[in-house]
């Protein structure tokens, strides 16, 4: 008998609702032609600290998580990981607004207008 290891595959650390994916695909056939994907930080800003931002990746980050979509990739910024680890990500409009939501259980907080939060 080998001693066959058995891999399991992790689980992403975002969960992307069909929503998000189909914001993600519509990104990407819009995309400037150099963009690999999409890539999801939390740079410090906003009242609270973090803040989530969304934006065009050119290039592949070997830190970074990296998670295939129907309509792309998606990725999530290295140091962003553990921020982010059991959230779900949405895409939500209405007559006003349209944009990326999160269900992040990380989160101890955030400011008045949802721009921002804290770990």
């Amino acid at each position: 008998m080998g001693s066959e290891t058995k891999v399991r595959a992790r689980p992403a650390a975002v969960i992307l609702t069909p929503a998000a994916e189909a914001r993600v695909a519509k990104l990407m056939a819009q995309a400037p032609a150099d963009a690999i994907g999409v890539k999801l930080s939390t740079p410090r800003r906003g009242c609270s600290g973090l803040a989530y931002s969304v934006d065009y990746v050119t290039e592949a980050n070997a830190f970074d998580e990296r998670i295939e979509t129907p309509g792309g990739l998606f990725f999530i910024d290295g140091a962003s990981v553990l921020y982010l680890i059991g959230s779900t990500m949405d895409w939500e409009e209405d007559d006003f607004t349209a944009g990326f939501t999160f269900q992040n259980p990380n989160a101890k907080g955030s400011c008045g207008c949802g721009e921002s939060f804290t770990v």
